[in-house]
């Protein structure tokens, strides 16, 4: 057998590092210090020491210190290298190291029977039997609050899906091919299905995107961070393709994530070729990072844009995104739909069809702030007449053409060309 030897643990030791760790379990055995924990410790400067055989990790072995005391958090080794003194070769390199930095109590809490007992005992650690293990867990994201809030991000409240109004065809689409494999990936996993990790969704100004992304996070239960590229770059001096770096690394501290970029045009335009433009560096910089995200479960990165025919064309190639989701103004029924979610109790007294047909162009936003306009007229016609008269039809259609649509027929024509160019469901 080749001769093996220790050295420094190295960042790009992970991927090895996570099948040792994997090779020392036994079935479902949950130890103390999750991966999770243990790697970071590794990463972060703390004791790790690996065994390697030419480029092959073999071992590792890791620990911290606290003050006089050490803890080591982790002793693993390849199957087929057990039994060569590996294990008793890292835990005295860990002692070594530990006592150092002037720890000089060394403990280690593993299940019974672990990997790394045997290399313990024959190394002089003794058993207490004394001791009884007490352990309580926090409630799931707990611990991602802190990182959380750093970057902006809320939960959402339940229920945003379902209250969405309308837009049932765009509902439907984005339901089968981003919601179903997310929720569903067991089932999805049986018939080959691999869920998305990064979509984006295009059209029109108004139509819906940003409450098709919360919306969405909601669904999932999964957190929701927005980056705003104008924002990060104004909270560092390093330049946005710096902020957008440290954003993503902080995002990977997270157990789940929606991560929403609107008008993502602004840092993945077309790239004008020449050294000198400000934006090719970024637009670079996102397409090295988003490879990366796409590694980790429970992500999901969801960018939208009014101009999807401004996007880098390298931008758009499958393999980062999974699908190119038109969002698209409401039809009659959508419109009738969101109508209905505003008019509430006055809905019995106003002519619906009448109303639909005046807002053909109109965008979700626009109906909104019609349906309000209209309201308000009518609260403050009681308000000088106390007649208790209900809001009429007149009121929502003065509103209505008061109210200048977001949409123009250019603007639709547009739409329908990059549907048939750009969409990819």
């Amino acid at each position: 057998m080749p001769a093996w030897h220790l050295r420094d643990y190295h960042d790009d030791d992970l991927d090895q590092a996570i099948q040792i760790w994997d090779q020392s379990r036994r079935g479902d055995e949950d130890r103390v210090f999750p991966v999770s924990e243990v790697m970071a410790a590794a990463k972060g400067g703390q004791t790790a020491v690996v065994a390697v055989v030419g480029d092959e990790l073999v071992g590792m072995a890791v620990a911290q210190a606290h003050g006089r005391r050490g803890w080591i958090l982790l002793v693993a080794l390849a199957s087929r290298w057990r039994e060569r003194g590996i294990g008793s070769a890292l835990l005295a390199e860990l002692e070594r190291r530990l006592r150092a930095l002037g720890a000089r109590h060394i403990s280690a809490l593993l299940p019974a029977g672990a990997a790394g007992t045997k290399a313990l005992e024959k190394s002089g650690y003794g058993i207490r039997d004394d001791l009884t293990y007490y352990e309580k867990l926090e409630p799931p994201g707990t611990v991602d609050a802190d990182v959380l809030a750093a970057l902006g991000g809320r939960m959402l409240p339940e229920g945003l899906w379902d209250a969405m109004a309308g837009m049932e065809r765009e509902k439907q689409v984005v339901e089968r091919r981003v919601v179903l494999p997310l929720t569903e990936p067991a089932l999805a996993d049986r018939y080959g299905v691999v869920p998305p990790k990064a979509i984006i969704l295009f059209g029109p100004p108004g139509t819906g995107k940003t409450s098709f992304a919360k919306a969405i996070a909601s669904r999932l239960g999964w957190p929701f961070v927005e980056l705003f590229p104008s924002r990060l770059a104004a909270d560092t001096s390093e330049g946005l393709a710096a902020a957008l770096r440290e954003a993503f690394a902080d995002l990977a501290e997270l157990d789940s994530v929606l991560l929403f970029i609107d008008e993502v045009e602004e840092i993945a335009g077309v790239r004008s070729g020449k050294a000198v433009d400000p934006g090719h560096g970024v637009t670079n910089e996102l397409l090295k990072l988003i490879p990366g995200f796409r590694e980790h479960d429970a992500r999901l990165l969801a960018c939208a844009t009014n101009s999807v025919r401004s996007l880098d064309p390298a931008f758009l190639r499958p393999g980062r995104f999974d699908y190119v989701l038109p969002i698209g103004p409401p039809d009659p029924a959508a419109r009738a739909a969101i109508w209905t979610r505003y008019l509430g109790t006055v809905g019995d007294t106003v002519d619906l069809a009448q109303l639909v047909a005046a807002s053909e162009l109109f965008t979700p936003a626009d109906i909104e702030f019609a349906a309000r306009k209209g309201a308000q007229a009518a609260f403050e016609r009681e308000i000088v007449e106390r007649k208790g008269r209900p809001a009429r039809t007149d009121d929502y259609m003065t509103a209505i053409g008061d109210t200048r649509p977001t949409l123009t027929a250019q603007a639709i024509t547009e739409f329908t060309e990059d549907i048939e160019k750009y969409s990819r469901l």
